[in-house]
């Protein structure tokens, strides 16, 4: 009866999650705490410290003892590639794209005078080194052998000459120092014996006469002409009309008239301001008066 009133506990096995009871009922110490505890904060830290701190990689380039053939980059390529080659390379793209013409017009730079008289210049040497050794050179027989490099050549003078035209060109001496050297290249073309064979000459002095007569009404419109009055422009361009046998008459003509509402334009400031600080009444008849 004693024993059911009493009930004894149940006997405590040797287990991990239990310590065993402490004589004289001491308080537990800090080293007695259950191995279950939760680490602390500091604990946590020092883990972190003694933890090693990952190094930042460094990236190489794979090397593979494997050899194989590769293409060559573009710029390597167009190393090995002549001027010629480039400029065919070019056209064909644009060709294959037209929306690509603009882009690459504005990326291409713009010819300049000495530039552009350069490469007519070599169309000129290609169509004279075209000429047979002997004979007349003024013959048929000459003109067929040399015909396709001389069209090459009045092909390239019709491309370039409204190039460096107003409006395109705003500036009047570029226009004119393109058109002097371009004259002089018609010039050096050869005369033929038969008279159809003339033809493309004459009528590459009418284009260059027309370009010329332009170019000198459009510089007579700003300051007067000033820029034919100080170039000497009239005397070089009576020079080419004497070299062509008078083809540039109406160049000539031009030029005087231009030169001469010029000159009626430079009288007239000339008459209405004389000197320092006076002006000129030719209405009046008391002469030089102040301002």
């Amino acid at each position: 009866m004693s024993t059911l009133m009493n009930p004894q506990p149940f006997p405590l096995h040797n287990s991990p999650m239990h310590s065993r009871p402490r004589a004289g009922g001491k308080k537990r110490k800090a080293e007695d705490e259950p191995l279950t505890e939760p680490r602390s904060y500091d604990s946590d830290m020092d883990h972190q410290m003694m933890s090693p701190i990952p190094q930042a990689r460094i990236i190489k380039k794979p090397r593979s003892n494997v050899v194989s053939g590769r293409p060559l980059p573009l710029s390597r390529l167009l190393e090995n590639v002549d001027s010629e080659t480039v400029k065919n390379i070019l056209k064909t793209v644009v060709d294959r794209h037209p929306e690509l013409l603009k882009e690459v017009t504005e990326l291409a730079p713009r010819p300049t005078p000495q530039s552009a008289l350069t490469t007519l210049q070599n169309y000129e040497k290609a169509y004279r080194h075209a000429f047979p050794y002997g004979g007349n050179v003024q013959s048929d027989y000459h003109h067929n052998r040399v015909r396709p490099a001389l069209n090459y050549l009045l092909d390239a003078l019709s491309d370039y000459t409204p190039h460096f035209l107003p409006p395109h060109e705003a500036q009047h001496s570029v226009s004119l120092e393109f058109l002097d050297g371009a004259t002089q290249i018609i010039q050096r073309l050869p005369e033929w014996d038969n008279p159809l064979h003339n033809v493309s000459k004459q009528t590459a002095y009418e284009e260059i006469a027309k370009a010329w007569i332009l170019v000198i009404e459009e510089s007579g419109k700003k300051g007067a002409g000033i820029t034919l009055q100080y170039g000497g422009w009239d005397t070089k361009i009576a020079k080419h009309n004497q070299d062509s046998g008078g083809r540039l008459e109406s160049v000539v003509q031009a030029i005087r008239q231009t030169l001469q509402y010029g000159g009626m334009q430079e009288q007239q400031r000339q008459t209405q301001r004389t000197g320092l600080g006076y002006s000129w009444n030719t209405q009046q008849n008391s002469g030089l008066r102040a301002w």
